[in-house]
C-alpha cells in the first residue's frame, strides 16, 4: 500500500468518525485546524521534563549525588 493510499485511508476514516457532528462543532473544528496552520512550529518542547522532575544544575552530577549522601 502507498503512503498516498494510507493517508486518503486515514482521512475517509476521520471523515466517518466526524460526519455526525453538529454544524457548530464542524465549524470549531475547522477553525482550530485552519489556527494550527497559521501558528508557527515551537522550535522545540521540553515541558515534559516538568513532569518527571527534571533538574539543571550548576555541578556535576557526582557532585550532586555526593551532596545527597551527605544529607
Amino acid at each position: 500500500m502507498k503512503a498516498a493510499d494510507i493517508n486518503t485511508s486515514l482521512i475517509d476514516s476521520y471523515f466517518t468518525l466526524l460526519k455526525s457532528l453538529s454544524p457548530n462543532n464542524k465549524l470549531e473544528l475547522i477553525a482550530k485546524l485552519s489556527n494550527s496552520l497559521k501558528t508557527p512550529k515551537k522550535a522545540k518542547d521540553n515541558s515534559w521534563k516538568l513532569l518527571f522532575g527534571a533538574l539543571e544544575l550548576d555541578q556535576s552530577a557526582d557532585e550532586f549525588v555526593a551532596g545527597l549522601k551527605t544529607c
